[in-house]
């Protein structure tokens, strides 16, 4: 990218987002005007892609809204995001997640979930010993 270009834009960059990626369930607070008034809106749901850089990266969430498969496309420095929260991380083998597109049910919000192996000790995991019965 042009540096002049990148100078411009660079206080319009948000810095106080999670490092979210694409797999991770993500709840979007979004900032809706209607009329006079201004509320927040929360979708919540799959993070399928993200796109671009700088300030025109954006991120793709899904999910299933009365049986039906519904899409948005976010822009991450939009001023209209107030903030996303990551409802649990995933370890997905793809950059994009379109394949979830055909899938119905379950199966359309299954990504392998992150695993914590290895944070207790062999100690910890042993079951405690019984007394013998005499």
């Amino acid at each position: 990218m042009n540096p002049i270009i990148k100078e411009i834009t660079a206080p319009q960059l948000k810095n106080d987002l999670p490092a979210f990626k694409v797999g991770d369930g993500v709840r979007v607070h979004t900032k809706v005007r209607e009329g006079d008034k201004e509320r927040i809106q929360v979708y919540s749901g799959i993070v399928i892609a993200r796109k671009g850089h700088g300030i025109h990266e954006s991120f793709t969430v899904r999910r299933i809204s009365y049986g039906e498969g519904v899409e948005r496309v976010f822009p991450v420095n939009s001023p209209m995001i107030e903030k996303i929260e990551i409802e649990r991380e995933s370890q997905p083998m793809r950059a994009r997640l379109y394949y979830l597109r055909d899938r119905v049910g379950k199966k359309a919000v299954q990504v392998k979930e992150k695993r914590w192996v290895g944070l207790i000790s062999a100690t910890e995991a042993a079951p405690a010993e019984t007394p013998a019965q005499s």
